[in-house]
């Protein structure tokens, strides 16, 4: 276990930032990995399966709304020197992520043909994305466990080790993915439901290693089955930070699923190019995110063991080093992202779309970026509320400008974009304004303290 309590704030969230970066990628690989191989089976093949992993947002949207409660909860008792309550916070973090897991993808596996039809562009882009999610939600079942387990390690300030897994089992996946998608060596080609049972396989065993790992003799948590029978107080703090948390991903559904449908009429090409520009967004957004999530371990130990001003040093460094990434970001976007689609399509219509996508939003990036550092804040301190309202607001007003937008004679898909970057903007200035009246608020009262 680390003590983040004391020493540099802004090294320590570096050098968690550095390692969480790392697992992200690799997590993130494993639907780019898919991507990048399903595109060579056309732009249906890519649209399908872009479609189908909108469901993704949904299943990290419900395991943000698990892990972010246990981390808060869990930081805060490792800042307070209560092993004890830390420990019982993970065991039952981890019994109630199975449960829910269970119940989710259940309900998940008999919706999932109405789902993709009823925003697919034709019927053999939605029959693509049928074939792929019908493998693909048992690899979502194990992203309830495995977002727990990440979640305890990263609640002490222990990344080395599940960065090595998660990148090992990723590089599984990539070479996998084309033997079943292609049937090389086995003349047995499986297509999107190849892409699929790879990343099924890659998190099973990210899965049996992160357990195996958390049983060495030195690790500072503990599977304790006399702890898994439900509490249902714990399971409600969990939820009541975890739940807004959870719902601002949840609430990424709700901005791809009004981009599908808002230009449904445009046809694949415009869905595929969507689809990978999306990704291609939230793949370099990755740097960013890592700096956010280890803030909140940083920020979280630092409230548990009241230290006012290192929670506001933290958000300072944090955000200080977003913005200088966001920017860096921006300037590539703007002047290559023709190249970047290309590295996952040829197809010109689709790279087309793509990347006039990410050359507009880019103008968001920034703003984006300080939003995930605001809302670490929050949850550190137990409060995650206010920014899913402030969430549920933007996405309120770009799904009803989108949608009024898209009936209009002279829609193009660029207004769309345009949409997007303004609605980011006014949500960012509602977040800071939040921030600064949480942090008057919760961290007033307590002791200043040294923070370096």
């Amino acid at each position: 276990m680390n003590d983040l309590t004391t020493g540099p704030v802004g090294r320590h969230v570096l050098q968690l930032a550095a390692f969480i970066a790392l697992t992200m990628l690799f997590q993130s690989l494993y639907f780019v990995a898919d991507l990048y191989f399903v595109a060579r089976l056309g732009k249906e093949a890519v649209a399908g399966v872009g479609l189908a992993g909108t469901v993704t947002f949904i299943v990290v949207g419900i395991t943000q709304a698990l892990s972010v409660g246990a981390i808060a909860l869990m930081s805060q008792a490792f800042g307070r020197k209560d092993r004890v309550a830390g420990q019982r916070i993970f065991n039952q973090a981890l019994a109630l992520s199975v449960l829910v897991g269970l119940v989710f993808c259940a309900a998940l596996f008999a919706a999932r043909r109405s789902y993709v039809r009823s925003l697919a562009a034709d019927a053999s882009t939605a029959e693509l994305g049928i074939q792929y999610l019908t493998w693909f939600i048992p690899a979502l079942l194990l992203q309830f466990p495995l977002a727990i387990l990440s979640a305890g390690l990263r609640a002490i300030g222990e990344v080395k080790g599940p960065t090595l897994i998660q990148s090992t089992t990723v590089l599984v996946n990539i070479a996998v993915a084309p033997v079943l998608i292609f049937g090389w060596g086995t003349g047995r080609p499986l297509g999107v439901a190849g892409a699929a049972i790879a990343s099924l396989g890659s998190v099973a065993l990210a899965c049996a290693a992160l357990a195996r790992y958390l049983r060495r003799p030195a690790s500072a948590l503990r599977f304790d089955p006399r702890s898994w029978i439900p509490q249902p107080r714990l399971w409600a703090a969990m939820l009541r930070i975890g739940l807004p948390a959870g719902g601002e991903f949840g609430l990424m559904l709700v901005y791809s699923v009004a981009v599908y449908a808002a230009i449904q009429r445009f046809g694949a090409a415009a869905q595929a190019g969507f689809g990978i520009g999306f990704r291609v967004m939230q793949t370099l957004f990755l740097p960013t995110l890592a700096i956010a999530f280890a803030a909140t371990p940083v920020a979280g130990q630092s409230y548990g063991a009241r230290l006012g001003s290192r929670v506001r040093h933290t958000f300072r460094a944090a955000a200080t080093a977003t913005a200088s990434i966001m920017l860096a970001l921006t300037l590539l976007c703007q002047l290559a992202p023709d190249s970047l689609m290309h590295l996952f399509t040829a197809d010109p219509a689709v790279v087309a779309v793509g990347a006039d996508y990410l050359r507009v939003v880019s103008w968001n990036f920034l703003a984006t970026g300080i939003m995930f550092v605001s809302s670490s804040m929050f949850q550190a301190m137990g409060n995650t509320l206010p920014t899913l309202g402030a969430s549920a607001l933007r996405m309120a007003l770009f799904a009803g400008l989108a949608s009024a937008a898209s009936h209009q004679l002279d829609f193009e898909l660029r207004h769309v974009w345009y949409i997007s970057v303004a609605t980011v903007i006014a949500q960012l200035a509602i977040n800071l304004w939040l921030l600064r009246r949480e942090f008057a608020r919760k961290l007033g009262p307590l002791p200043v303290a040294a923070d370096r």
